[in-house]
């Protein structure tokens, strides 16, 4: 529907050394973590409340993740993740968002669909989410 044409939020990030397996890299599952505070960075940058809209009787769930990863992440790497939306429906988003280090060199790359729904899990129209396009 429509995507964000400006630049990407990017928040930095290091690896710390519990976060990481038997092997010495990442887990996989840690990078949902990255990936979520992430958008919430990114809502919170554009002037939104996630607290707030919660309590305001909308849910924003992720309702798919579709990671892709690239490299592995070890214990002490930097990197950030950059974040952009784009509307799919009326009650979807999609975050594009991937991980890069300092030279560009892109670690994961991950499609996160959100959609906003009542508490009783029924669509509800987030008017306020334009502001993340």
């Amino acid at each position: 529907m429509s995507t964000n044409l400006t630049a990407p939020h990017s928040i930095a990030f290091s690896v710390r050394d519990y976060e990481c397996d038997l092997q010495g890299i990442v887990n996989n599952a840690v990078y949902q973590n990255y990936l979520e505070h992430a958008r919430h960075s990114f809502i919170k940058s554009k002037g939104l409340d996630f607290a707030q809209i919660t309590k305001s009787g909308i849910h924003l769930v992720l309702m798919k993740a579709e990671l892709d990863y690239k490299r592995s992440l070890k214990s002490g790497d930097e990197f950030v993740v950059e974040t952009f939306v784009e509307r799919t429906s009326r009650f979807k988003f999609v975050f594009h968002q991937v991980i890069l280090d300092s030279e560009g060199n892109k670690y994961l790359s991950a499609k996160m669909t959100i959609a906003s729904i009542t508490e009783n899990g029924k669509p509800i129209v987030f008017e306020e989410a334009n502001v993340l396009l």
